[in-house]
């Protein structure tokens, strides 16, 4: 037993997802893998999107796994952080601007 929900042992166990879907697990691994391929956007530019994105999404085993891809290709502490923070401000932001569906919602029950 883990004393955490989210067991870290259970992050190399991802690609055993297939184990009771193997078809479409199949198609899955292989479009990610094409998504993390060098194209527009470096390995290292991709890495940090994915760190970003773990942390709006709250991942934790993508949070371990984009920190440790982040960092083998090449990218520093200070840029982890910074995409961190990009990610939440997306997050409060996006949050935040729903306040105006709240006025506008106010404003038609005042009404």
């Amino acid at each position: 037993m883990s004393d955490t929900y989210y067991n870290p042992k259970d992050l190399k166990k991802f690609e055993d997802v297939g184990e009771f879907g193997p078809e479409l697990a199949e198609k899955f691994f292989d479009y990610y893998g094409a998504v993390f391929e060098e194209g527009a956007l470096s390995a290292r530019e991709k890495a940090l999107i994915a760190l970003a994105v773990s942390h709006t999404v709250q991942c934790p085993y993508c949070i371990d796994a984009y920190t440790s891809e982040s960092l083998e290709k090449g990218a520093s502490e200070e840029q982890m952080m910074e995409a961190v923070h990009v990610a939440s401000a997306i997050r409060g932001g996006s949050s935040l601007v729903h306040g105006v569906q709240m006025m506008n919602k106010t404003k038609d029950l005042s009404m």
